[in-house]
């Protein structure tokens, strides 16, 4: 595709399509922007974009896509807007999420909603002065007078710990011998030398119990006076860090002001009133500067029409998130969804297909069933149970065809994407039983994945800490401070063309978690076949649930089920 460099600039971010567009070619609806297949006339737009990218002199970025290159490593998300002008010319717009090059704006892309880093805006300003504040904590912090004084508490403190536990122990060992000698005289003294002896002893308890406390009360003077001298450097560090905070918390507010977004229609919502409802308390940290946002805003402000967008991402993968270079992205939900809802209002937009879902409910072939347990093969992209939108889904299908069933059926699940083995109770006694199997993690699991590339390896263990992407759900993110343990072993089964196929053993049973382990930088680098959330989406997830063996409820034996993949 053509670009006429001469329309792009600052004032003038729109990209004509060369050749002319028929109308046949273009969207009838908007994009859906959190599940989505780009356009054609997207992916045309995106490979300039790419292009400009992979070419371009104009700034300089260390995307991590150049080895030597200096710089922090940011890999970043890029968008583009299909767009119609009021003449009617076809062409697109390009942003980019946050910053880019240490800068808001850059030839080429649209503007942010709001440019922070202005020369001498108030955010500037404020940072500065955010800044400086922070220099004065380190600086205090740092300061060897204070060191040294938290350096002498804590030898104190220590040395204090010490001399007390030894004394301690010696009347510990003192209390023990007087007990003896009680005891052992008690059979060979008379009456009265007898309570003579424990008058004494009596006495020595309170001489050994004044000593402990005294030797209490020494070191506890001791820590006290160096302790006020540390707590008067902390009084100081601790009323700069909420100066600090206060001053941050006054700059967020005062930036929120300047977050206004359009819609169709031309109306204003600030970003406070936008996520002015559950589940938020107020809007996360970076709001509004994500990509669709920024060009849907410059599109309704310069009276253009938005036809379709489409997000990809370009560079290195962060060490959290799975984020593949140049593989497309939905929008974020977090941060983008309630600004989006505003913003696209009464534009005519695609069904979200996940609200959208086949009766697959015939298609559930039973694999086993007796008085205790049925087997089934879960098809692909059917619900395990209902969801917050959709009510069919195997426990559904399986409610009605065991309405006498007295347990809570289900006793696991599977992600909506994903095929293969699910075991249900007919009774509460199977279910516990079955149940508890799970819990002890004495089940055995195994998973057939396809996926899609060559492993430099036969076989591993992947273990990697996930939690849930509280910006942006579903996805899961690796997090070593947050995560939840998780762990699966794979070995390769066979090399299929470009492709891999692997058996996954999960020794944890996370959400996401086959998927995250197979497509992340640090786990197989390699994403499943169809992966519409962590890879690229093709006719379906090539994940399936194989194997399963448990110990029957009732004749406690072990019990093997399998079912292969069509894939």
């Amino acid at each position: 595709m053509h670009e006429d460099r001469s329309v792009l600039g600052e004032e003038n971010c729109f990209v004509p399509f060369a050749r002319i567009i028929d109308s046949s070619e273009l969207p009838q609806k908007f994009t859906f922007p959190f599940y989505y297949e780009p356009h054609p006339l997207c992916l045309e737009a995106v490979a300039a974009l790419q292009q400009y990218l992979s070419t371009q002199q104009d700034w300089e970025h260390n995307f991590g896509l150049q080895e030597g290159q200096s710089g922090l490593v940011i890999g970043k998300m890029f968008g583009v807007l299909l767009v119609e002008k009021a003449d009617g010319a076809i062409g697109y717009l390009a942003a980019f999420s946050g910053k880019l090059a240490n800068s808001n704006t850059l030839p080429r892309f649209v503007p942010p909603i709001f440019d922070m880093l202005q020369d001498n805006s108030f955010f500037v300003v404020g940072e500065k002065e955010i800044h400086q504040v922070t220099l004065q904590i380190a600086a205090l912090e740092s300061d060897t007078t204070y060191q040294d004084a938290v350096a002498a508490l804590r030898q104190e403190q220590d040395a204090s710990e010490r001399d007390i536990a030894l004394l301690r122990f010696r009347l510990k060992e003192k209390k023990a011998a007087r007990k003896f000698l009680r005891e052992t005289e008690k059979r060979v003294l008379a009456s009265s030398d007898y309570e003579e002896l424990c008058a004494e002893l009596i006495r020595q308890s309170l001489s050994d119990n004044a000593q402990l406390k005294h030797c209490v009360q020494v070191w506890k003077d001791k820590i006290n006076l160096l302790t006020i001298a540390v707590d008067q450097h902390r009084e100081v560090i601790n009323r700069l860090k909420e100066s600090r905070k206060q001053a941050s918390a006054a700059l967020q507010e005062r930036l929120f002001d300047q977050y206004n977004f359009i819609n169709k229609q031309g109306e204003y919502k600030n970003v406070r009133s936008i996520f002015d409802r559950e589940p938020y308390d107020k809007p996360p940290a970076g709001a509004g500067e994500c990509a669709t946002p920024k060009l849907l805003q410059y599109a309704f402000l310069h009276g253009m029409k938005p036809l379709a967008m489409a997000e990809f991402w370009w560079g290195q993968s962060p060490v959290s998130e799975i984020r593949k270079h140049q593989y497309f992205y939905p929008a974020c939900k977090g941060k983008c969804e309630p600004i989006l809802a505003h913003m696209l209002e009464d534009v005519e937009m695609d069904d979200n297909p996940m609200l959208v879902q086949e009766d697959l409910g015939a298609a559930i072939a039973t694999i086993y069933e007796d008085d205790h347990i049925v087997v089934v093969n879960k098809p692909a992209e059917f619900l395990s149970v209902p969801g917050i939108n959709i009510d069919d889904s195997v426990l559904r299908v399986l409610q009605k065809r065991y309405p006498e069933a007295t347990g809570p059926l289900l006793v696991h699940r599977l992600d909506m994407s994903t095929s293969g083995l699910l075991i249900a109770a007919k009774t509460k006694e199977a279910y516990h039983y079955i149940q508890n199997q799970f819990i002890k993690k004495v089940i055995q699991k195994r998973y057939v994945a396809l996926l899609n590339g060559i492993l430099p390896q036969s076989e591993g263990i992947i273990d990697l800490p996930l939690r849930v992407d509280f910006d942006n759900r579903p996805f899961q993110l690796v997090c070593p401070e947050h995560g939840k343990a998780a762990k699966t072993k794979w070995k390769v089964i066979a090399v299929e063309g470009n492709k891999t196929r692997v058996y996954f053993y999960p020794i944890t049973g996370r959400t996401h978690q086959l998927r995250v382990h197979a497509a992340h930088i640090m786990g197989l680098n390699t994403p499943i076949v169809g992966d519409d959330l962590y890879g690229t989406k093709a006719d379906r997830l090539h994940l399936h649930a194989e194997y399963l063996e448990i110990r029957h409820p009732s004749t406690k034996q072990k019990i093997s089920f399998q079912a292969d993949p069509e894939f």
